[in-house]
């Protein structure tokens, strides 16, 4: 029975115009809001559980994690590695920052 009002064109509206602002009185009871960056309050507002840019930095930093390890064989075990993998990283946002800024948006 329940699952023929599920497809009614009006309980779909309104799950998707309630559905933000349940999450977000579920968040606000639970939780202290001081830190509206936080992936908790990301994530109970918006219901995603990872910001794609967030999800993408992470496979970029994995990505130059396995090309430093097969060029340099057991790399992963130096003390500097972290730094160099931070370099990397902040060298390949910097470009990227730069040719974002070469663009003429007008």
């Amino acid at each position: 029975m329940l699952n023929r009002f599920k497809n009614l064109k009006i309980v779909k509206q309104l799950k998707k115009e309630l559905s933000p602002r349940l999450r977000w009185l579920m968040f606000s009871k639970a939780y202290d809001i001081k830190d509206k960056s936080s992936p908790e309050y990301i994530r109970m507002i918006s219901g995603v559980e990872e910001l794609k840019s967030t999800s993408d930095e992470r496979r970029l930093e994995a990505m130059v994690r396995e090309q430093l390890k097969e060029e340099f064989p057991n790399i992963e075990s130096m003390k500097s590695y972290e730094l160099l993998v931070d370099a990397v990283m902040h060298n390949i946002k910097t470009k990227q920052l730069q040719a974002t800024d070469d663009i003429d948006f007008s």
